[in-house]
């Protein structure tokens, strides 16, 4: 008997989790243009695989379809090789669907490029642990990296098969905590290598015999993994567009803008950015987090951070820096966060503000009444907080399709359910297991 080659058509959710279907590898002409068959309630899955109430019921029907864009076919040593496609869910008549977290993105980005002319170009960069005991005592330690060298290889190795372009991997500070690091890139192709990396990088481990998470956090004792999103803009020539060494920290009148509106509806955002229940164990002060809506200057407590250069070369400034967004983490679809801050910074640019200064203190030293009197506010403390931050902006809503937010709420809600009778160890194990 010949196995039969099978791609698997995949979606990243709401729930952050990626879904799909398989086919047969000879019929991948056909699926692009036809799909695989795909359930409007399948949205409603939670992380922890519970059905959420929903508004489709056991009605409708969509299709999944690849995007040879987002063609990913790995080997792992001797196995078959892993090949997944990426794809949009669209209706039968081929119009985009309203849940398509892709779909959703590119809705933002559209929104960008009208307002200002920019396009996005953006990179993830993220924090993982693989479970068990690692060695002691090894933060940004060789001896923790040798250790896991032939992962770490083997990681770095698939990302660039799968037309990624590594650039750095790191032990990181917390217990068998490691980052990794691609190049940025313009448009959806950010958030889509990103959903790819997560998928590599939990296949990689797998296949050396170990167990890769991106749980928020896993020990409230410890640090937690984040998901920092870093921003330049580019004209339609890739100009740089981000840069003024005139301008706030260096910050052009658009990203001043654009980092204003951020920082306003970051409260807003934030069950969109940090969507678990244990994300908001991570979110506190003096975890080099994100606690407040404040603008930091190469400050990594902040919740968006103007980041350094390492050139003084101006045209080479220019195209390096960046503004980096720190309060997500990976139980976040990456293309839905990322359409969250994008459309916070849209909203910023179309109301013409203006960022407060840059905070160079500790913010949880002030009273509610001082920090309030600044313009900051400390950012919701639960996924609870969170959600009502987010249904009770009329302005947030409104940037996505119109059933968007009953049915996200309707999500989490059913996702805080299933977490209701755990002690805070157990919510973290949860998590730890499915992401």
């Amino acid at each position: 008997m010949t196995p039969m080659p099978l791609i698997f058509a995949a979606t990243c959710d709401i729930a952050g989790k990626v879904r799909g279907k398989a086919f047969p590898a000879d019929q991948l002409e056909k699926r692009l243009k036809r799909g695989v068959g795909w359930v409007p309630t399948n949205v409603q899955i939670t992380c922890f695989d519970s059905i959420a109430d929903s508004p489709f019921g056991s009605l409708g029907d969509l299709l999944l379809v690849p995007d040879p864009a987002c063609d990913v076919k790995v080997a792992f040593g001797e196995c078959p090789a892993e090949h997944f496609m990426l794809g949009d869910i669209v209706t039968l008549d081929g119009a985009p669907w309203d849940f398509c977290t892709r779909h959703i993105l590119r809705d933002a980005l559209d929104r960008l490029h009208r307002l200002s002319g920019a396009r996005l170009f953006s990179a993830f960069e993220h924090e993982f642990q693989l479970k068990g005991t690692g060695q002691p005592n090894q933060g940004f330690g060789r001896g923790a990296f040798e250790r896991q060298r032939a992962l770490l290889e083997t990681l770095m190795g698939a990302l660039k098969q799968a037309g990624l372009s590594p650039d750095s991997v790191m032990k990181e500070y917390g217990p068998n905590q490691f980052e990794v690091v691609v190049a940025p890139e313009i448009g959806i192709k950010s958030a889509d290598q990103a959903v790819i990396l997560r998928e590599l990088t939990r296949s990689a481990a797998t296949h050396l015999g170990e167990a890769a998470t991106f749980a928020p956090i896993l020990d409230v004792a410890s640090v937690g993994n984040g998901v920092h999103i870093h921003m330049s803009f580019r004209d339609d020539e890739g100009a740089p567009l981000t840069h003024d060494e005139n301008g706030p920290c260096g910050m052009s009148k658009l990203t001043d803008a654009f980092a204003a509106g951020v920082l306003r509806y970051m409260g807003n955002i934030l069950a969109l950015t940090a969507p678990s229940v244990v994300s908001y164990e991570r979110l506190t002060p003096h975890r080099w987090s994100a606690a407040y809506n404040n603008l930091g200057f190469r400050d990594r407590e902040a919740s968006l951070r103007v980041c350094p250069v390492t050139t003084r070369d101006p045209a080479s400034v220019a195209r390096q820096f960046n503004i980096e967004y720190r309060a997500a983490d990976a139980a976040a679809c990456p293309h839905l966060a990322l359409a969250a801050v994008v459309h916070a910074g849209c909203q910023g640019i179309e109301d013409g503000l203006s960022a407060p200064a840059a905070t160079q203190e500790d913010l949880s030293l002030l009273s509610p009444a001082e920090l309030g009197a600044r313009g900051f506010t400390r950012l919701p403390k639960t996924l609870e907080a969170a959600l009502d931050a987010f249904a009770t902006s009329d302005t947030v809503r409104g940037w996505f399709p119109t059933q968007f937010a009953q049915v996200y709420l309707a999500h989490k809600r059913a996702e805080i359910a299933h977490l209701a009778d755990m002690d805070t160890d157990a919510k973290c194990a949860a998590y730890a297991d499915t992401y």
